[in-house]
Parts: structure tokens; sequence; C-alpha cells
């Protein structure tokens, strides 16, 4: 029995794949919504480089925080729990020094309802108590304000997805 224990912990894919650099989520809508769209995480020498683009938004600014777990399965969102904060820090701007690694700002709409974010985020990350993976994302249907605790009341959930390890470039 030991010995099969110590096999699977060899045979394990993170083990023999080496440290993970990319990663990615497919966003899905959360009901009666209509937002979709992908997000990917590429590690690079300043943290972590964020790409996003989501489509079916109002246009205007959407809230967009990677939230403490990877579970979409409620309809409006809410089993992905809260903003993932493994520090304990306040909600702020992704700007701020002291924030959430899950508060990553707004993403903004154009009049045709698609959304592009592109930034590297020094807080996020693919090891450690800062990982991302397994984690969600989430686009919310308000502005986040930066400052309202612990949200910043960024309204409802409009499209949910999970952070999963994604083939290298």
């Amino acid at each position: 029995m030991r010995l099969a224990a110590i096999v699977f912990v060899l045979a394990a894919p993170t083990t023999l794949a080496g440290p993970v650099t990319r990663a990615a989520a497919t966003l899905q809508p959360t009901k009666d919504s209509k937002a979709q769209g992908t997000v990917t995480f590429t590690k690079t020498s300043g943290g972590v480089r964020v790409q996003a683009r989501i489509e079916g938004l109002t246009p205007g600014l959407h809230g967009f925080h990677i939230h403490e777990f990877g579970d979409c399965s409620a309809p409006d969102g809410s089993a992905a729990g809260s903003h993932f904060n493994p520090g304990a820090e306040p909600h702020a701007g992704r700007a701020d020094a002291a924030r959430h690694t899950g508060d990553l700002g707004n993403v903004e709409a154009d009049a045709t309802g698609v959304a592009s974010l592109d930034y590297v985020d020094a807080r996020s990350s693919f090891e450690g108590a800062s990982s991302i993976l397994g984690r969600g994302v989430i686009v919310h249907a308000n502005p986040d304000d930066l400052k309202t605790q612990p949200t910043g009341n960024a309204g409802g959930r409009l499209a949910c997805g999970v952070i999963g390890v994604a083939k290298g470039e």
C-alpha cells in the first residue's frame, strides 16, 4: 500500500510537467446573462500577465475579480465564494499596495458590449498561498468602486470561469 502511494505521488502530472507558466478560464454566462469570454494568465518576470476578452456586456465598467473557489455551479455564480484574499487585505483597486489578490479592478465594455484587458498583476501567482490556480473568475454587473468593503459594490455576477492550467506557449 505504501508503495502505491509513493508511485502515485511520483506520477502526479504537476511533478512531471514542471512549473506552471500559463493558465486560462473560459467565462460562461450566469442565469439571465449573455456575458462570456476567455481570460488567460501567463507567468512573466513581473508577475502574471492577465489578458481577457469578454462579450455580451452592457457598455461601461464591470467589476472583474478572482474569487476563492473554482465553482461555477450556482446559477448566480455565488458558489465561487468571495474575492480571493489570502492575505486578509482590504478591498481596493489593482494598483493599490494593500488589496485582495483577487481585486483585478474593472473591465470596460465598448458600445458593442466587448471588453478587453491586458496588464501584468504583481500579486497573482501560480504557486504558494497566492496561487490563482483552481480559483474562479467573475465578471460583475456594476463597476467596482475600488473602496466599498469587501466587494467594491460591484453587484451581481454575470459570468464565471474556473482558472485551470493551460498548455504553455
